[in-house]
């Protein structure tokens, strides 16, 4: 287990307070890795380093994407908190079963913005979806709250070097940019065929198959196997590994 595999992703927010109380909250458990997509406030500024209160080189350090996509390509599992319950066929997991995840794994937390939270759109790249319990009455988290509530959890359970169940170790997961190259292959092969019909439902229809495939927990062997099939059907060799 190590502090360096876990990251904290901000999905578009909204206020330099809460971006540097963020970054503070990471440094009080000892996490380091803060990567923001498209925030409104330009990136740094003074408000943001002023509220980090200490955390400077948690800003300094952090990474800023213009989308949620390209963020994803070093992370392996990616946990997205959500104050809503969504009709999505994504596994659902409680704060208790953060002891399950194996944290020598790259591991990500993603919440979304003040105003708006996730969308289903950025909760269809997600391996799960978490809801931190609040009075049924008053749901509605700051966004740095929400993040110290994970990240203590998080912190205390790689101090106490707690043991996911997984599967066998002799099987290798796919990372999340192994799944990313397979899934864009098999995208732009459906793409061909005309298979997104009409036009106005491919988003939705995309975000149902990310659904599918990084629920999946594939293996390496697993994602290659089914990048072959999907050059396969366009006639066209893949070379995997300059794919990933």
């Amino acid at each position: 287990m190590s502090f360096s595999n876990i990251s904290f992703i901000l999905h578009k927010p909204q206020l330099s307070e809460n971006i540097g109380a963020c970054a503070r909250a990471i440094k009080n458990f000892n996490f380091d890795k803060l990567i923001l997509i498209d925030p409104k406030p330009s990136f740094p500024n003074d408000k943001i380093i002023a509220t980090s209160v200490g955390a400077k080189d948690v800003i300094k350090k952090s990474k800023v994407f213009d989308h949620l996509e390209p963020a994803l390509n070093k992370i392996d599992y990616l946990i997205a908190t959500t104050s809503r319950f969504r009709n999505k066929n994504i596994k659902h997991i409680q704060l208790k079963d953060l002891k399950k995840i194996d944290y020598k794994k790259k591991i990500a937390f993603i919440f979304g913005s003040e105003a708006s939270g996730l969308s289903n759109n950025e909760i269809s790249y997600a391996n799960y979806t978490m809801q931190i319990p609040t009075n049924n009455n008053f749901k509605s988290l700051n966004l740095s709250h929400s993040l110290i509530i994970v990240a203590q959890i998080v912190f205390n359970l790689i101090n106490l070097d707690l043991k996911k169940y997984s599967k066998s170790k002799k099987i290798n997961l796919a990372t999340k940019k192994q799944v990313q190259a397979m899934l864009n292959l098999c995208i732009n092969n459906l793409d061909d065929r005309n298979f997104f019909k009409p036009k106005e439902k491919k988003p939705i229809m995309l975000e149902n198959l990310r659904s599918i495939f990084y629920r999946m927990e594939l293996s390496e062997k697993e994602t290659r196997i089914l990048s072959s099939v999907f050059a396969s059907l366009s006639k066209k060799k893949v070379d995997w590994q300059n794919s990933c």
